[in-house]
């Protein structure tokens, strides 16, 4: 069984912006995949069901961004989920807006929610999708930039995106990681 969890803040006011792009994921897992997010314990929204015949449970922290561990850490107990079981989806402002990054474990390279996770569970060993949201502009706040929406102008490359997470998430479960970090990993051209 994998745990897929997708890094987000709870609340509409944060429904769009750029934190939230792991909700995103998880939810466009959820509708290809009609796996309902039909549960609520675990400081989680969350459903279980499977993805090309693997048992997956898709998680959405209801924690806030800075306190995701501890939701990760209560779902992999509560369903005996090792570490290398794990992959989370988030944000990360060093890819530009429609660059995926995946990688097997390391650090949390400034992300609070990665670094909440990797001191709830005490190990880095754990998978990641990155999408890239864009560098934050010069003289602006990180708390701003990462709680701003996306321009209108790049709805296309977001859904994109979204959908290119979510199937890099697919390849780890059916094929392995090594395989989605070769075929999603590619510089955006």
């Amino acid at each position: 069984m994998f745990l897929i969890v997708g890094l987000g803040n709870p609340g509409r006011e944060y429904a769009n912006t750029r934190h939230n792009i792991g909700f995103r994921v998880i939810d466009q897992l959820s509708e290809i995949h009609q796996i309902p997010l039909n549960q609520k314990k675990h400081k989680a929204i969350y459903g279980s069901g499977y993805i090309e015949g693997v048992k997956v449970i898709l998680a959405q922290p209801q924690t806030y961004m800075n306190l995701s561990g501890e939701s990760v850490r209560e779902l992999a107990d509560f369903y005996k989920i090792p570490p290398e079981d794990i992959l989370i989806v988030f944000d990360d402002i060093s890819l530009d807006v429609g660059q995926l990054r995946i990688r097997k474990k390391g650090s949390a390279g400034g992300h609070n929610g990665i670094k909440s996770i990797i001191a709830h569970l005490g190990t880095q060993e754990f998978s990641r999708v990155k999408v890239g949201v864009g560098e934050k502009p010069e003289g602006w706040d990180l708390a701003d930039y990462v709680l701003g929406a996306f321009p209108k102008e790049l709805s296309g490359t977001v859904s994109e995106s979204i959908k290119n997470a979510a199937e890099a998430c697919k390849c780890i479960l059916t094929d392995d990681i090594s395989t989605a970090m070769n075929r999603f990993n590619a510089k955006k051209k």
